[in-house]
């Protein structure tokens, strides 16, 4: 099995990031990702980390650390987690997991939280073996 390194993600991983995205079904501008990626890797509260195999990356996982105002935990939520479909099944969304899930637990988070779209039916595949239950109602107000 080929090794996977998981770091964080910098500008200059863009446009494959733009790929991954893609292949998740968000196409993307490279200037409005590059200035999306500058914006996280800014914010104290978000961590963006990509996995390479053979020094190639071949996925992505964004996390926002949330506090919380009644519990005493904040709760990290997963808003991007894709690997390229060339990887998947070798264990690259794992071990992205997997670090989201020790990053969560240094921050002193009570949960690991994510929302995906009920036609992703393998990605909630996933999860569910990673250990996540599902909770369902999730409610969306567009804002324009």
């Amino acid at each position: 099995m080929r090794s996977i390194h998981i770091r964080p993600a910098t500008v200059a991983d863009s446009a494959v990031i733009a790929m991954l995205l893609d292949a998740l079904g968000y196409p993307v501008e490279l200037d409005f990702l590059n200035r999306s990626i500058q914006r996280q890797l800014d914010h104290d509260d978000a961590v963006l980390l990509v996995a390479e195999v053979e020094q190639a990356v071949v996925g992505v996982i964004s996390l926002h650390f949330i506090p919380q105002l009644a519990l005493p935990g904040d709760f990290c939520r997963i808003s991007y987690l894709c690997v390229s479909p060339e990887a998947r099944g070798q264990g690259v969304g794992t071990a992205l997991e997997e670090q989201a899930y020790q990053l969560a637990q240094e921050r002193g988070c009570d949960r690991l939280e994510v929302h995906s779209h009920s036609r992703r039916l393998q990605a909630h595949r996933f999860y569910a073996r990673q250990g996540y239950a599902e909770s369902p109602k999730y409610w969306v107000k567009r804002v324009f």
